[in-house]
């Protein structure tokens, strides 16, 4: 398999915000001072107006990327003739009087190795998505950028006047370079990295070693698990379903798409993974953002809201943008807030269910009112139509993928009743767990088709559905269950192992490249069915799609295995990760 790799980029962050870092030392792509604010640094969706901060060879030649291991801080290692250095970038986090430090602040520290290497920095932030240049100031010890909502900072002891005219300096020893938002630096820049460097590798180290772990592809798990973490909001507990927003889904197809916003469904998907891990302070961070958004939504819940709860997230295109590798549109904001999803009331059920029923929450008060609110949701939403996972925007159906989060959310409420002794949520639960099965077995499955299809009385197929068999509504005695995967699988296969969501046509016309989750929820159902080796097959072909560090976009392409869509997706590392424990052999 030759693969492509358009987005050989590394992530750092540290729950406040995410860089992107490309090969040659340039931070491609940071929003400060969140997920969902303007870029500072955005050539990713346009070389001239998304501005730069490259640390590199003269010549923005590429270099060899890695990570510490079992940490989020990353390692450039560049090799030329003068000789070779290495930039190490990180966003610093570490526990501190008692609370997480987690400052608007990228850290890059640039070491020789060998000889006197030519190196070339850059520092040029840009804001209002690139509309808005930041005049540069020299101060005593740092440049000072203003213009945006804050000021920036850029502390150093390297020449300022060399950064700032982009003239290539030799690196006789290493040099440290602070980026702030609004921060001054007033202490020791060596001294600060330094410090800030250990703290947050041990940090990173520490959190994963509490991480529970398959017997198979533990570095794999650990890199998608740390790709989580970053995912997560912590100031509100939200959860983004990628860093990036409009890298086209595929090129030149206009399903360009802002993804640095809450939805409810992969939100709760994360939480089930890291939960697999035995990772915990995730959900209940998230467990205070519902109960927000229940507590002040009127009518029904959003499928998305923003990092902060709001619940406007009007669409817009940015025309002033060429877009990425000059696919348009650029777009910020997203449509789906004003979909009709039912699929999420059962999701969120599953997402709070552990502090119910798991023993390490006993001190955590149970949010009743919140499983009540959701259950009676389900009744009320049960069959009506909505715009489906897929986020269909001009075809409104009963999607069989929504009953089977009915069915699943309901299933969770009757163990959280029998559990807690709730004599009126088992009533509820009972009597919606009888009625989804109806309607599944009845109206959804397809003799025809020899599946579930997407909807009751319906032949389209979809790839989701084979949740079916992973959620365990489709056990492995039950003859359907393999003749279901089998329909989908020969269906919506456009390569031997890759997946696409659907066949038929959307609002935006065919799809062409496959969902990588789609390919992920296939390994596991083969292994959920007790055919392992299959479910290895398609997974081993999988792990070699990843990036050069094992990071995962949204889509890939059939022919190449080029990655597309928003990246790093935690749609698909959360797929990445519960395939590896279906498919792991057991530690005993």
């Amino acid at each position: 398999m030759g693969v492509h790799m358009s987005l050989s980029l590394g992530i750092v962050g540290n729950c406040q915000y995410n860089a992107l870092i490309d090969r040659a030392g340039n931070v491609v792509w940071m929003c400060w001072p969140k997920f969902d604010s303007s870029f500072v640094f955005g050539s990713l969706v346009d070389e001239q107006k998304g501005g730069r901060f490259s640390i590199g060879t003269v010549d923005q030649g590429e270099g060899q990327q890695t990570y510490i291991e079992n940490t989020n801080v990353l390692v450039t290692r560049f090799e030329t003739m003068s000789g070779v250095f290495e930039v190490v970038d990180f966003a610093p986090r570490f526990s501190q009087f008692g609370r997480f430090f987690k400052p608007k602040m990228l850290i890059r520290i640039v070491r020789p190795l060998t000889g006197n290497p030519l190196i070339r920095v850059l520092c040029v932030p840009r804001y209002e998505y690139g509309e808005k240049l930041l005049a540069a100031q020299t101060r005593s010890n740092h440049l000072l950028y203003e213009g945006g909502a804050q000021p920036l900072r850029l502390f150093t002891d390297a020449s300022l006047y060399m950064i700032q005219e982009g003239r290539p300096f030799a690196l006789a020893k290493p040099q440290y370079f602070v980026l702030t938002w609004g921060n001054v630096v007033d202490q020791s820049v060596q001294g600060l990295c330094e410090t800030y460097y250990k703290n947050t590798v041990d940090y990173w180290q520490r959190w994963v070693k509490h991480c529970h772990l398959p017997r198979e592809y533990q570095h794999q798990v650990i890199r998608s698990a740390l790709v989580l973490k970053l995912h997560q909001f912590e100031d509100t507990g939200a959860i983004i379903a990628a860093t990036t927003s409009s890298i086209p889904e595929a090129p030149g197809t206009g399903r360009n798409w802002d993804y640095r916003y809450c939805w409810l469904r992969d939100a709760q998907f994360t939480l089930q993974a890291l939960r697999r891990l035995g990772q915990f302070e995730e959900m209940e961070n998230f467990v205070a953002y519902l109960r927000n958004l229940i507590e002040t939504s009127v009518d029904r819940l959003q499928p998305v809201y923003s990092i902060t709860g709001a619940s406007d997230l009007t669409e817009r295109i940015l025309t002033g943008l060429t877009g990425y590798l000059d696919n348009s549109p650029v777009r910020i904001g997203n449509q789906a807030y004003e979909h009709i999803q039912h699929d999420i009331y059962g999701e969120m059920i599953m997402a709070i269910s552990p502090l119910f029923i798991d023993a390490r929450f006993t001190v955590v008060a149970k949010p009743k009112p919140i499983l009540m609110r959701l259950i009676k949701a389900i009744e009320v939403y049960l069959e009506k139509e909505d715009a489906g996972l897929w986020e269909f925007r001009g075809t409104a159906q009963i999607h069989t993928f929504s009953l089977l989060m009915h069915w699943a959310g309901a299933k969770h409420a009757l163990e959280i009743a029998e559990e807690c002794g709730y004599d009126d949520v088992y009533a509820i639960a009972e009597q919606l767990i009888g009625r989804s099965e109806t309607i599944l077995n009845e109206r959804c499955w397809n003799p025809t088709l020899g599946a579930f299809a997407q909807a009751p009385g319906t032949h389209e197929l979809d790839a989701a559905l084979l949740q079916m068999i992973n959620l365990g509504y489709l056990r492995k005695d039950d003859p359907r269950a393999f003749a279901h995967l089998t329909a989908i699988r020969r269906g919506l296969s456009v390569s031997d192992v890759l997946l696409r969501r659907y066949r038929h046509v959307d609002d935006f016309g065919a799809t062409e490249n496959a969902f990588t989750i789609c390919s992920f929820w296939l390994a596991e159902a083969y292994a959920r069915l007790g055919e392992r080796e299959q479910g290895k097959q398609i997974f081993t072909t999988l792990l070699r799609a990843a990036n050069h560090l094992g990071l995962y976009s949204e889509d890939l392409h059939p022919a190449t295995f080029e990655q597309w869509g928003n990246f790093p997706q935690a749609y698909s590392h959360v797929g990445f990760i519960n395939a590896a424990f279906a498919l792991s052999d057991p530690w005993e």
